[in-house]
Parts: C-alpha cells; structure tokens; sequence
C-alpha cells in the first residue's frame, strides 16, 4: 500500500472497442475524402478508396510515389504546422484536371510526415448533370416521336414517285429523281436513328460479363468503321458481372467507338483504349427516390482525338449538339439514354498527359441493390 503523500504512477486505461465498431481502417476506407500519408520525402505511404477515385489509380500504383508527381502540382514543404489551399488545380497522369480544396496536417510525434485531405469540387456538379440530363432525355423522346410520326410516313411516297419519274424521263432528269430518292434515304435514316429515343419501355436487366460485350463490340468496330485502327484493351479481369442489357450496351460502346474514329480521322490520331475497373464506394441517388445506387464498374472508351470545344462539353450528351459537319447530334444523346435506362451514367472529360478523350460509363453491379 502506497504511503500518504506518495504517488503512485499507472498506465492510462485503454478504452475497449465495442462489439461491431468499425476499425481504424474501416474508418479510413469510408472516408469520403482523398487521403494521403505522406513522409517526411513527399512519398505517399498510404491511401484510402476516395483517394483512388480522384487519382483514377488503384491504390497499389499511388503507394511509393510522391504526391506532387500525382497531383502534377508543388506542395508546400513538410513543416509543424497545418496549411490549407481552396480552389486549388491539381491533374496527373490518369485524372482531369479540377479544382479542390486542400488539407495538410503534421503527425504528432512523428517530424516530416504529414497527412493530406483532398476534397473535390466536381461530384455535386456530375449529379446535377445526371438530373438535367435525365430532363432533356425526356424531352428528346417527345420529340423524335411526334418528328418520326410526322415526318417518316410521307417519306415513302416522295421515295415511290421519284423512282416512277425517273424511269420516264431523260437521263438529266433522271440523275435529279436518284438525288430525291438519295436525299429521302438519308433523312430516313436520320429518323430510323432517332427512334431510338421514342422506345420508353424499362429495359430487360440481366447478369453480363461486360468484358464479352467489349470484345463483341470491338470486333464489330475493326472489321467495319474502325477498320485499321489500334483498339487495346485494358481490363480488369477479377470484375463481377454488370447489371445492364446485352443489345443496349454493345450499341454503347459501338457508338462511342464510332465517335472516336470520326473524331481521330479528322485530327491524325489512330489508337482506342477500352479499359475496365471496379470502384468502391461510387453511388448516385436517383432523382425522385431516396434509394443510393452503387455503381462501382467503370467501363471507360479512351481516344487520341481532340475533344469537344470548351463551348459545347458541358452540353454533349444533349440532343442535336454536334462539332461534325454531316453528325447530326443524337449519337452521344442515345448513349446516355440508354445507360440510364440500365441505371448508370456516362461521364465526358479530357485527361492524361497528353490529353486523351474519356467517355467513363459507371453501372451496378448484379445482385448489388445499395
């Protein structure tokens, strides 16, 4: 027994974890925010998922760098005090370039190491996009129905007395009757296209292995449009099967293919990249409802092309915007439609160095509903 007037020194009492309670690393996987450790070089020793998503880089490839490299952007030297930046550009080798706000702390008892907290200005923008969208979609149907219904059935009988005319005049005339029935085909297509959006029924959902989707899609793009062209695949090959519908989705990544082609024929360039990745913790809350929808598989279409005009990207998956002279716009516009038919959504954005166009689709995955 202790002698009045003594101390006596004990350990501080650890607090027990409860039963359940998320661990450390738990916590630090559902953090929201990209988080870096880095030591006293600048290197980064650890990461979480949100970390990964702003980098578009599995944490294995972050791990051993140093996070200026990553950000393509100089930090303030290790010091004992936390700084902070807002409104801060930062890129890198595989992500957009985009403004955030920047946290650095130093680590108690640990000189040089720093922890560093990232959070992005971009993702209230994309569901907002994601609302809009959904509106125009809408607003595209009603219209290519009643243009489809108008237009399509007198097409017929301008198509039909053309050819009667040219088989009862001069050959001068003649080539003007084939320059109707040329002119006719052209718009019935056009409307054949835009048909597509008239169709409101839900879509049949089903298990896919999206990988045999890609290859059946690319196989369709080398021996036709994208006929000479360098289309690598850059896939994840542990990925679970999507939740999404055959025919819609190798229409997808037929038309963004076919998109690619166009815009690298005009600009020199030659080479597609399809690639393929599971995100954890990416989810949208569906407009009208309260339920959050994963969507953690990323296909993404990449190309050496130039890329919409500023002007005009934040309005591409509209109808009728186009930069191409004979597009007439409702390719991109179909593309969204039918991924949010199957839940999902399809983002456009210029990244890497050089710059490559990114069309990045992200879709549930089967049997996962939260």
């Amino acid at each position: 027994m202790a002698r009045a007037g003594s101390s006596v020194s004990r350990a501080p009492r650890r607090q027990a974890v409860p039963d359940g309670a998320p661990l450390p690393n738990e916590l630090l996987a559902a953090l929201p925010s990209a988080l870096f450790v880095v030591d006293p070089s600048g290197t980064v020793s650890d990461t979480n998922v949100a970390a990964e998503m702003l980098l578009n880089l599995s944490k294995v490839a972050i791990i051993g760098r140093l996070l200026a490299e990553l950000l393509d952007k100089d930090l303030p030297q290790p010091g004992d005090t936390p700084f902070a930046a807002y409104d801060f550009e930062i890129g890198g080798e595989s992500a957009r370039r985009q403004r955030v706000d920047l946290v650095a702390a130093p680590l108690a008892d640990r000189p040089g190491w720093r922890v560093v907290t990232i959070h992005a200005r971009a993702r209230a923008h994309i569901a907002g996009r994601w609302s809009e969208r959904e509106g125009g979609t809408l607003s595209a149907v009603g219209a290519a129905a009643m243009l489809a219904h108008e237009i399509k059935n007198p097409l017929s009988g301008i198509r039909g007395a053309a050819q009667l005319l040219e088989s009862s005049v001069d050959e001068g005339s003649a080539a003007l009757t084939r320059l109707i029935r040329d002119e006719v085909d052209r718009v019935a297509a056009l409307i054949d296209r835009m048909e597509g959006f008239t169709d409101t029924r839900p879509l049949e959902l089903a298990p896919q292995n999206i990988h045999a989707i890609l290859d059946h899609a690319r196989g369709v793009a080398l021996q036709g449009f994208g006929h000479g062209m360098l289309i690598r695949e850059v896939y994840d090959p542990s990925l679970p099967p999507v939740l999404g519908n055959r025919d819609a989705l190798i229409q997808v990544f037929i038309n963004l293919m076919k998109n690619a082609v166009e815009a690298m024929r005009e600009s020199g360039g030659a080479t597609i990249t399809l690639t393929t990745a599971y995100r954890h913790g990416v989810s949208m809350v569906k407009k009208g409802s309260d339920q959050r929808l994963s969507l953690p598989i990323e296909i993404c279409v990449l190309d050496d092309g130039p890329g919409a005009p500023p002007e005009i990207a934040e309005h591409l998956f509209d109808p009728f915007v186009t930069t191409k002279r004979s597009g007439s716009g409702l390719g991109l516009a179909l593309v969204d439609k039918l991924i949010a038919d199957q839940g999902g959504i399809v983002e456009y954005a210029r990244d890497g160095s050089p710059p490559q166009t990114k069309f990045r689709i992200l879709l549930p995955r089967a049997g996962k509903k939260t």
